[in-house]
Formats: structure tokens, C-alpha cells, sequence
């Protein structure tokens, strides 16, 4: 399970061994206990990734095998990945918020490989 935590400064990208379900209905339970209001509806979220990462185009190959992603050339810069799956949050129209989607394994930890690859890239260009 890929978890993308999404905050007013970004969003974070978590690989996550824990079933969808399992997850879902613990965050449910905490959100009941603390009397916290939770929104959780299916939905789409994006990402972009930078289009000069290497091993992008195995990503867009073993992509087309999932009905979860999609990605989609955006200029000569970048490529945006949309995904489907779960989104979680306290304020139905708020921009923060968690989400949760499923995948193959295979797809999911090369994604998340990729993503972390574009983080080290962005903090070595900005040092």
C-alpha cells in the first residue's frame, strides 16, 4: 500500500506492508475515540516526478498492467502520476489530508524507489 500524506508544505510518500482495509479501519477507530470528524471517500490524487529520472519508462511499462496509475507527460520537465484510491481527512474541502491506494507490489515499491530517487535529486540541486 503506497501512503501519500499531503500538507500545506508538500506531501510525503510512504510504502506501507499493512492492508488497505486494516489501515483504514484503524484510522476510523482512532478518529471515533478521539472525536475527531474524518471524511473518507475514494478519489484521485497526482504527483509529479521529474521526466530525466532514470528507469521512468519501466515505471510507465509495468504501469499499464494497473488500473491504479496513470502518468502523463506535463511538459519537457516533468511527469505527472495520477493515482486512484482513498482519500482521508478532517475537512472534506481541505487540502491536507492522507492518501491510500493499492497496488502490485512490484509497482508500488518502484514507484516509491523513483519518488525517493526525485527527493535526493531535489535536495542535492538545492544544497
Amino acid at each position: 500500500m503506497l501512503k501519500l500524506t499531503y500538507t500545506e508544505n508538500g506531501f510525503y510518500l510512504e510504502l506501507l506492508a499493512q492492508p488497505l482495509e486494516e489501515w483504514v479501519t484503524a484510522r476510523v477507530i482512532l478518529a471515533l475515540r478521539s472525536g475527531t470528524s474524518l471524511c473518507v471517500e475514494p478519489s484521485n490524487a497526482s504527483f509529479l516526478l521529474p521526466a530525466d529520472l532514470p528507469h521512468l519508462n519501466t515505471l510507465e511499462r509495468q504501469g499499464q498492467t494497473e488500473d491504479a496509475i496513470a502518468l502523463c507527460l506535463c511538459d519537457a520537465d516533468y511527469v505527472e502520476v495520477s493515482l486512484q484510491g482513498t482519500w482521508l481527512s478532517s475537512d472534506p474541502n481541505g487540502e491536507e489530508g492522507i492518501f491510500v491506494t493499492v497496488m502490485s507490489y512490484a509497482v508500488e515499491f518502484f514507484l516509491f524507489k523513483l519518488w525517493q530517487e526525485a527527493q535526493t535529486m531535489t535536495s542535492v540541486i538545492s544544497e
